[in-house]
């Protein structure tokens, strides 16, 4: 395929792209430049925009990323309690994964890993269930580590963005594509800005 090829099938996949496709990608990239900048509003944003992608991947019967997304979901609401500091006056600070925390996501990614590929493999009509059962499992484990506000939850959310980009061109999901991109971008900003959030966090205001 030529390269002009390419980008006219880009143009027309992403004319079709619904309103309520384009909503959810604007709410997606708003929620990680929240993110990026510690705001704990970014989780507002996000669980709006999970719910709308959870409606459009309904539409598009894409059941193996309505569970991932909804897993999402419950992460966001469990990240939102948890950034509040249960409610406490203390704000919980950004660190590193300790070895046991490390156990944890390595757990995350292995047994997600062979359950998704099992699942998507023998019992729905997938044909990418290696790469989506990687993309998801290595997601998993990054937003378990976003909602505990450690550092290294960048890391893993960009090895999913990295392996999900082509897989998402594959499907045809070009806007979801480029967002995907887009956050890739942005995650490498965000390890960097909370590494230094991190060194000087005892004069950081949360809000």
């Amino acid at each position: 395929m030529q390269v002009n090829d390419l980008f006219e099938q880009l143009y027309q996949g992403l004319q079709q792209t619904s309103w309520l496709e384009r909503i959810a990608v604007l709410f997606g990239v708003t929620q990680v430049l929240l993110s990026k900048r510690n705001k704990i509003s970014n989780y507002f944003f996000g669980i709006i925009s999970i719910l709308l992608t959870i409606s459009v991947l309904y539409s598009a019967k894409l059941y193996a990323e309505i569970l991932l997304n909804m897993y999402y979901l419950v992460m966001s609401v469990y990240g939102l309690w948890y950034w509040r500091g249960q409610r406490t006056a203390v704000p919980v600070q950004i660190t590193r994964s300790t070895p046991s925390e490390w156990k944890i996501v390595s757990a995350i990614v292995v047994v997600g890993y062979f359950a998704l590929y099992l699942v998507l493999r023998y019992f729905t009509n997938s044909d990418v269930p290696m790469m989506d059962a990687i993309v998801s499992s290595t997601a998993w484990a990054g937003m378990w580590l976003l909602a505990k506000r450690k550092l290294e939850n960048w890391i893993l959310l960009n090895i999913s963005n990295i392996i999900a980009i082509p897989l998402l061109f594959y499907k045809g999901l070009f806007l979801f594509a480029l967002l995907t991109l887009v956050l890739f971008i942005i995650a490498i900003f965000g390890y960097l800005e909370w590494k230094r959030i991190m060194a000087n966090q005892k004069n950081t205001t949360y809000v």
